[in-house]
């Protein structure tokens, strides 16, 4: 789950969906009902990496159920929560792997002062451009979702976040 979600490791996904379904074919299948049980009419899934395919869409609307629903899932919460996870020790690496939140590395130092995001996911493929989608507490207590989709760059797709959670998040 870790080299899934902070690194956004695409052999991560592959492996997880052959553990839980078989096969990413499969797995891509559960992805799709879990969909249509959440009620995501704009949603369609061919892989469980997030790369481009025509037919693997969603939307910002659609995205904000997702993170919401994976917001309910403490083991989800705590993985989308993380900056840094060190993997488990092995021969080939005796200090085993550290991975890191590309969300939280490209965050840190610039956070909103209404709030504090405290987790979620980033993804960019060409065709999509810049993603993110987080979770966060404004100060008053209050919890945010914020999706951001088709940045044209990096920096400003951080910034439209900062600004989004700045703006709504009092």
């Amino acid at each position: 789950l870790y080299g899934a979600i902070l690194p956004s490791g695409a052999d991560a996904t592959t492996g997880l969906a052959i553990s839980v379904a078989g096969s990413e074919q499969e797995f891509v299948k559960l992805m799709n009902k879990k969909a249509d049980e959440l009620g995501l009419k704009d949603t369609h899934f061919t892989n469980a990496s997030g790369l481009f395919d025509k037919n693997h869409y969603t939307t910002a609307e659609d995205m904000a159920v997702i993170i919401r629903e994976a917001m309910k899932n403490d083991l989800c919460k705590k993985v989308l929560s993380t900056y840094q996870y060190t993997t488990a020790k092995t021969p080939q690496h005796p200090d085993g792997i550290e991975l890191t939140s590309t969300l939280f590395s490209y965050m840190y130092g610039t956070e909103p002062e209404t709030a504090k995001i405290t987790g979620g996911k980033t993804g960019f493929v060409s065709e999509s451009g810049y993603c993110i989608a987080s979770f966060g507490k404004a100060n008053s207590g209050a919890e945010y979702v914020c999706v951001t989709l088709k940045g044209v760059s990096l920096w400003p797709t951080v910034y439209d976040q900062i600004d989004l959670y700045s703006r709504y998040a009092k």
